[in-house]
């Protein structure tokens, strides 16, 4: 039989989880011969043998795969026979730019958690067991192709034991680059001030006995350290957040299983999924119990299931079954995750340290999700999903978005994948400016884009810290993106739908707008091939002191009701304003630091307030989380007028709905469950009008105030009906942290002359 060759090129994500190995047994299993490697592109493989058995490899290899891999897509081109003998796995490529796809750090698997807790194994207790299908990936990479030698495990040399199994093609070990055993690889220690407690086993034992204790522990895990305590101790708890000075921002919970998770809270299958994914993330769902001081005046828990090896050592050692596991950092700063910055910058917070001595590479915080009506959606984008590339873009030059100021993410673009970084912050705070710079400069080196050699999208607004980051930078060309039509943007490059006409509706708490006032509640119609033009938008209103009202609902509500006639009393029941008020009232009537917004998330707030909520926020969108909770509790069995008045959706009856309701006494949460149904009938009828004025039938709908569930929910059911289509964010959050995707997606198209912004 003659024997046929053929060059292949796999990309997506092929390093680091097991590729190599899988298509060397593949290959052997065909009786082919030839090669396989690491390249810039992805995975390089070059076969020969009988052309019957290249077919059945080929579709092998599709449908087959590890499951951590993800394919893009695959190359395969004739190439001329060697006459090779056997298949190997050679040694990897770097001579070009990579485009590779890096895996995301992956959760412990079954096998690798059998053996960790099996007395007769090796790896019994060890906390850094993993093989080619489980273990840290994202945190420990330095730079690329994906050897050992180019991670943080390269310190430590294999043992002939290791070793062997690394170059055993039956071992599910074989080329799995971070492996170790507890004669060769890295261990635990627990530092309690002076005391150091050494070895794995000593030092999960002391760290379990100091959470039973009501301690707060320092706990470094994949990308970063987490705070942990017993979340069924109040005064932990309590002592945590006045440690951390968060006030009343919620926790994140851990525990062993599902069934415990089941107990905690309502999973739906859905959720359940989720929660069991690769990417292990914190799921929000409605809580079954109250734990004190965990997430206040929330109907919602965040919880997440162990995805480390030292999470489950730790419950198999006795640790409480409610773990809060949060960011080790305090407020607004970025999570520690080098062993002396969290000695450093968490004393005084933690009472020990559990640390271990494999280094991290970057900061890594854990990721957030929820099951909604509208499928998965993302709230917070890092770990086990981060660096994955989440669109192909129509650019062959690399691009650089640099996101926005709050919830900041960055998109490196490198031959048209769209790779979105990890969460970093809000860059008003300056740890997170250095994390922001220091995440750009490790996207760069990791995919060999010289300074300069990039054009670099950044936000309108000319003083986010953001923008005046990106002018900075050296070289290149800049585009500057307007942050609502980011957003409508990010849900179109998610679905690589460049053509699609469509309506966009992005709702937010505040983004600088084409005539410099604060814009947050926009219409626009167009496509991303052809721009978008704002069609409709919030009634304007003022906005008393600018920024500061975000964290002061009365104050928006000032600006908001300053242009309604004959108002009660705000100062006396049932409202009971506080002086802030009657403060920023006399702002709006001096003229004096007043600006013009058109800001759902600013109208909410004002809606919170006159349904009682007017002290201070201590977390951002907590207004308007706290009136969406208020509501769930009710049935809209009516819906305040919110009508279209020329090109803007008027507040005023709506308000004045509200105040009137108010005043007779009725029920709060019934009234915030008819604000939450009017803005979505005032949205689905603008929608519907303008999708027959612009010929379109696809409504994308994405911005921070679209994380509400219960208007995704109104909004489906209301447009159901039509023809036309809801589409938001499954793959970037809808929030700020997708806003340096859409900036990537425009940018790409600016290139080609079209005006977005």
């Amino acid at each position: 039989m003659t024997a046929t060759a053929f060059d292949i090129r796999v990309r997506g994500v092929v390093q680091g989880v097991g590729f190599r190995p899988f298509v060397y047994r593949l290959a052997r299993a065909n009786a082919l011969a030839g090669w396989v490697l690491n390249g810039d592109e992805g995975v390089q493989i070059h076969l020969e043998g009988a052309e019957a058995s290249v077919r059945t490899f080929l579709q092998s290899l599709e449908t087959e795969g590890p499951p951590a891999a993800a394919i893009a897509g695959i190359r395969v081109q004739p190439a001329l026979p060697a006459g090779l003998n056997g298949f190997t796995i050679r040694e990897s490529l770097g001579a070009g730019r990579p485009t590779v796809r890096v895996s995301p750090d992956l959760p412990v698997c079954d096998a690798c958690l059998a053996e960790l807790l099996d007395p007769a194994e090796r790896r019994y207790r060890y906390p850094y067991v993993n093989c080619t299908n489980c273990g840290p990936r994202y945190s420990v990479i330095e730079r690329l192709p994906y050897d050992r030698a180019n991670t943080t495990m390269r310190e430590w040399p294999l043992d002939a034991w290791c070793e062997g199994q690394y170059h055993a093609p039956g071992d599910r070990r074989f080329h799995a680059q971070p492996i170790a055993c507890p004669a060769c690889g890295p261990h635990f220690q627990l530092r309690q001030g002076d005391r150091v407690t050494d070895g794995d086993d000593a030092s999960v034992a002391r760290a379990v006995e100091l959470l039973n204790a009501g301690a707060i522990l320092a706990v470094k895990g994949l990308g970063g350290y987490h705070l942990a305590c017993d979340a069924r101790n109040p005064m932990a708890v309590q002592v945590l957040r006045e440690r951390k000075y968060r006030k009343e921002k919620p926790f994140a919970l851990m525990v062993e299983t599902v069934e415990a998770a089941h107990r905690l809270v309502e999973l739906s299958p859905e959720a359940e999924s989720l929660l069991l994914s690769a990417a292990r993330p914190i799921v929000l769902a409605r809580a079954r119990v109250l734990l004190e001081g965990v997430a206040p005046d929330q109907d919602d828990l965040g919880v997440m299931l162990p995805y480390a090896p030292l999470h489950y050592l730790l419950f198999a050692a006795g640790a409480p079954a409610v773990l809060v596991m949060t960011s080790a950092n305090r407020s607004s700063e970025p999570i520690a995750y080098k062993d002396d910055e969290a000695i450093a910058r968490l004393d005084g917070i933690a009472d020990a340290f559990l640390m271990g001595q494999r280094p991290i590479a970057r900061r890594i915080e854990d990721s957030v999700a929820r099951a909604g009506v509208m499928g998965p959606m993302i709230l917070r984008r890092s770990r086990g999903y981060a660096p994955g590339a989440v669109a192909t873009l129509p650019s062959s030059r690399p691009i650089l978005a640099v996101g926005a100021d709050l919830k900041n993410s960055v998109t490196l673009v490198v031959d048209g994948q769209a790779f979105v970084s990890q969460h970093i912050g809000d860059l008003d705070q300056y740890p997170c400016r250095e994390a922001f710079q220091e995440t750009i400069r490790d996207l760069s080196e990791m995919y060999q884009i010289p300074c300069g050699s990039f054009a670099v999208a950044h936000d309108l607004h000319p003083q986010y810290v953001s923008t005046l980051e990106a002018l900075d930078l050296e070289g290149g060309s800049t585009c500057a993106v307007q942050h609502h039509r980011a957003h409508i943007a990010s849900v179109l490059a998610e679905r690589e739908a460049w053509d699609e006409r469509v309506i966009g509706v992005s709702f937010d708490g505040t983004g600088y707008g084409d005539d410099g006032t604060i814009w947050g509640g926009e219409f626009f119609a167009g496509s991303l091939s052809g721009g978008f033009e704002r069609v409709l938008h919030l009634r304007p209103a003022a906005l008393p002191g600018g920024d500061a009202a975000a964290r002061f609902p009365a104050q928006s509500a000032a600006g908001f009701l300053s242009q309604m006639d004959h108002l009660p009393d705000l100062i006396a029941p049932p409202f009971c304003f506080p002086e802030r008020y009657a403060k920023a009232r006399r702002l709006v009537d001096s003229e004096i630091r007043l600006f013009v917004t058109t800001s759902v998330g600013r109208l909410f707030d004002a809606a919170a307030a006159l349904l009682g909520f007017t002290r201070e926020v201590t977390f951002e969108g907590q207004a308007a989380m706290w009136l969406e909770q208020l509501a769930r509790g009710a049935r809209s069995n009516r819906s305040y007028a919110f009508p279209v008045e020329g090109n803007t959706l008027d507040f005023r009856p709506l308000l004045a709905g509200m105040i009137s309701d108010r005043l007779r006494g009725r029920d709060p949460a019934k009234i915030a469950r008819d604000f939450q149904f009017a803005i979505a009938a005032g949205v689905s009828a603008a929608v519907l009008r303008l999708c027959e004025e612009q010929a379109a039938n696809i409504c994308v709908v994405s911005g921070g105030v679209f994380q509400n569930e219960l208007l995704l929910e109104d909004l489906k059911t209301l447009l159901a009906p039509s023809r036309v289509r809801v589409w938001t964010n499954s793959l970037v959050p809808p929030n700020d942290g997708g806003i340096s995707l859409g900036q990537a997606a425009i940018a790409a198209f600016a290139q080609t002359g079209v005006r977005h912004a």
